[in-house]
């Protein structure tokens, strides 16, 4: 049973019955002394998609759904479906484009690595790795003696995702991003 504040992104719970995903997370930390923090927590019902917030302090207890987590790879779009793969069952599983719309970016034809989220033989959504490395597709030519500053450009990478790189970096270089921050972590 995890607390309101270990609560992530994706995380799926139990509330009134009916399973609910995750999808943001607003901390709000008090000024004053002996004041809790609290997390205010917009979900998705998993199964009608509609949406529900509730604010909890940070020892509060949420139940936890019980959910298969499969190793899989992505194989094709169809429509508005994605098609993934259990790398070690080789069963198929279907998701809808805006469940995973924001992990989306991040996916490459063929890619491993993703685990699937899944309840009663259904996907529910996906969890990505925390870190993935592009190549640098376009940004303004790099600077010599520039890696001493802290200043950054941007640039946009293989993915079409835009983030801001350290002067020095040039188009071609291969770079690791954070996928929850959209930040450069380093070179690759």
């Amino acid at each position: 049973m995890p607390k309101a504040c270990d609560l992530k992104k994706g995380n799926v719970v139990e509330i009134n019955d009916e399973a609910y995903m995750v999808k943001q997370i607003d901390v709000r930390s008090p000024s004053a002394r002996g004041a809790v923090t609290l997390y205010r927590v917009r979900f998705s019902n998993i199964k009608t998609k509609q949406k529900y917030e509730e604010t909890f302090k940070g020892n509060d207890m949420l139940s936890e759904v019980a959910l298969l987590r499969r190793p899989a790879q992505y194989l094709y779009p169809d429509g508005v479906l994605h098609v993934f793969m259990d790398t070690q069952e080789y069963s198929q599983y279907m998701i809808e484009e805006d469940v995973i719309e924001d992990e989306l970016i991040w996916i490459t034809d063929g890619m491993e690595g993703i685990i699937a989220l899944i309840i009663d033989d259904n996907m529910v959504s996906i969890e990505i790795p925390k870190s993935l490395v592009f190549e640098i597709l376009e940004t303004a030519p790099g600077l010599k003696g520039a890696s001493a500053t802290a200043r950054t450009k941007p640039a946009t990478l293989s993915n079409g995702v835009e983030i801001q790189v350290p002067e020095y970096l040039e188009v071609g270089e291969m770079v690791k991003v954070n996928t929850e921050t959209k930040k450069f972590m380093s070179r690759a």
